[in-house]
């Protein structure tokens, strides 16, 4: 049985939040995740401070944590050539991902970039990470369909992939960008994508309400995915979409899923409620601030 990849998102359940959490609260709670047994932390970001005030102490975080003997791999996010720049100077940083949208509406609403323009750009970020030996990780929003009324099928889907291959791209997580998927489109997305790439590791960047959340994984699962990012208690999510209750697929829900599929996973169960309890603490108290 192929062995299921855990993405903890604290960086992507911290940035929509307005209240500044502390630089020695978010190590505190990078290093109780550490302990859990996650593959990959996507740890921070390296974008504006003006567009994400939430990250800019991105490189004091490292700089926290960088001493870890934890197996755990560091992910930061960049939107930008001198973000990746800067995240390759980082010892601590193992990969890279950049958000790399379809739609174009999307696209300049979170970059600022036409997608010709974000193209360019990654081709400079695969080139900073070669030098530097770091992964990088594409992550193409709108991966289940467009609400923003630009063409989406699963052929264009295909389309982009196989670019993006031919870039030498090796890690894709399709975002499910808004929440505005649904089971069977997710499955059928997985079931035609995976088997046509087998060079590729697709994940899945889920978007879920409380009641979606395990229909959505069921999906993905039993459509072939075996990489998924998750965020303790679903905190996050995009700030773009129209439903509040959609936010990050939440771990403990990945793993309700897998217990009742009696699928192994790597996690500490004693750590992973150590960490649950201070996710509730840290990010439920800045969320929690007038």
């Amino acid at each position: 049985m192929p062995r299921i990849e855990i993405i903890e998102c604290p960086r992507d359940a911290m940035q929509g939040i307005k209240n500044w959490i502390p630089t020695a609260q978010k190590i505190r709670y990078a290093q109780a995740l550490l302990k859990v047994g996650f593959d990959y932390l996507d740890i921070g970001s390296f974008v504006s401070p003006k567009a994400i005030p939430q990250m800019r102490d991105t490189a004091a975080v490292l700089e926290g944590i960088e001493d870890s003997s934890s197996p755990t791999k560091l992910l930061c996010i960049v939107a930008n050539l001198r973000g990746a720049e800067t995240a390759c100077s980082h010892p601590a940083v193992n990969a890279l991902g950049y958000p790399f949208s379809i739609s174009e509406n999307f696209q300049m609403r979170n970059t600022h970039k036409t997608i010709a323009e974000s193209e360019q750009l990654l081709d400079q970020i695969i080139d900073q990470c070669a030098r530097h030996n770091k992964e990088l990780v594409v992550y193409l929003s709108m991966g289940f369909g467009n609400p923003y009324g630009d063409p989406w099928s699963v052929e264009i889907i295909t389309q982009w992939l196989s670019t993006l291959v031919q870039k030498g791209i090796t890690t894709i997580s399709l975002s499910d960008t808004v929440g505005t998927s649904n089971s069977t489109t997710i499955q059928h997305v997985f079931e035609t994508v995976i088997p046509a790439f087998p060079q590729l590791n697709v994940g899945a960047h889920l978007h879920v309400t409380p009641h979606t959340a395990l229909e959505k994984i069921n999906a993905a699962y039993w459509g072939g995915c075996r990489r998924f990012d998750t965020a303790m208690q679903g905190f996050g999510g995009c700030p773009m979409a129209k439903d509040e209750l959609v936010g990050n697929l939440p771990t403990e829900k990945l793993l309700t899923f897998l217990n009742m599929a009696h699928i192994p996973h790597q996690l500490q169960p004693l750590a992973l409620e150590s960490a649950v309890n201070l996710c509730r603490e840290i990010l439920g108290n800045a969320q929690g601030k007038s």
